[in-house]
């Protein structure tokens, strides 16, 4: 096929473009400059402006393109940066793909299962509300910018994802140097529920759902078994045979973290209900899979 990305360049994106290409998809990468390539397509998600030229005959569009969460201190001009790069994003996007003559059948768009909010020890599956706070709002706005897709007939999935489990980047990007420094621990009680997923399911799980016509909608992409923060750290020390003494107190959190210390010490146990139901079979549901897959690459 012929599929156009955007965030090419991430974490994920880079991991699903090498998968894409190995199985000899064509790939247009959405670039914010001019493009200087026949597999370039320029577009502005501020501007809310797509080159739509670039973008006929694809069949399949992935949009995984936002500012990264925690990567700066939560000012009111960064958390309208976050909102931005999401929403106006998205919908220029999806006006873009149903301007077209012949749109994609598939756009495939990245959410977050910061969807929910802070479920404590609650799980909850694709059928659960949205919960509080700045990123379950966040991930409203989000989703519905995808409207002009949808009301175009284009299949549109939205992959609600989890704390990717990878060395290169996100939160475990951060934890693995402290974890091999002998310097890790819990973060405030340790009770709060992580939802992970391994990068090389995730990437699984995207295929997945560019693949299976009858899926669209969100989609939860998280392990089957969510942990608690106390269990995650454990299998940190486990497997990277380090100690895991030194526990961060909330406190600390918040005074480095400012506002986004509510998600981080928050807890979301989120289940792949949808993802499993269809039939997608993980590669690492465990943590300590996960973990080592990640030291593989």
């Amino acid at each position: 096929m012929r599929i156009a990305i955007t965030g090419s360049t991430g974490l994920i994106g880079t991991a699903l473009a090498q998968s894409l290409r190995a199985d000899g998809h064509d790939l247009v990468r959405l670039v914010r400059r001019p493009a200087r390539s026949g597999d370039e397509v320029e577009w502005d998600p501020k501007r809310q402006y797509v080159d739509t030229a670039g973008l006929v005959g694809c069949e399949a569009v992935v949009h995984l393109a936002g500012a990264g969460v925690g990567d700066h201190r939560w000012t009111a001009a960064y958390k309208k940066e976050i909102r931005d790069s999401r929403v106006l994003g998205t919908a220029a996007l999806a006006e873009a793909l149903a301007s077209l003559d012949a749109p994609p059948k598939v756009l495939l768009c990245g959410s977050a299962i910061g969807y929910y909010g802070d479920t404590g020890t609650r799980a909850v599956d694709e059928q659960a509300p949205p919960g509080d706070g700045f990123l379950a709002g966040v991930c409203v706005e989000w989703e519905e910018a995808a409207a002009a897709a949808q009301e175009a007939g284009i299949r549109t999935v939205f992959a609600r994802t989890g704390l990717v489990v990878a060395r290169e980047g996100g939160a475990w990007g951060r934890l693995f140097p402290i974890f091999r420094a002998g310097l890790g621990g819990r973060l405030g009680s340790g009770r709060q529920y992580w939802s992970f997923i391994s990068r090389h399911d995730h990437i699984a799980a995207l295929r997945h759902l560019l693949d299976t016509s009858g899926l669209s909608g969100p989609v939860n992409l998280t392990a089957p078994e969510p942990l608690t923060n106390r269990e995650v750290t454990a299998a940190m020390a486990r497997v990277l045979h380090r100690p895991a003494l030194l526990p961060v107190p909330a406190p600390a959190i918040r005074l480095v973290l400012g506002e986004f210390s509510q998600d981080v010490l928050g807890s979301q146990r989120v289940l792949p209900r949808r993802l499993l139901d269809s039939g997608f079979r993980f590669a690492f549901p465990d943590i300590d899979g996960a973990i080592r897959a990640a030291l593989q690459r």
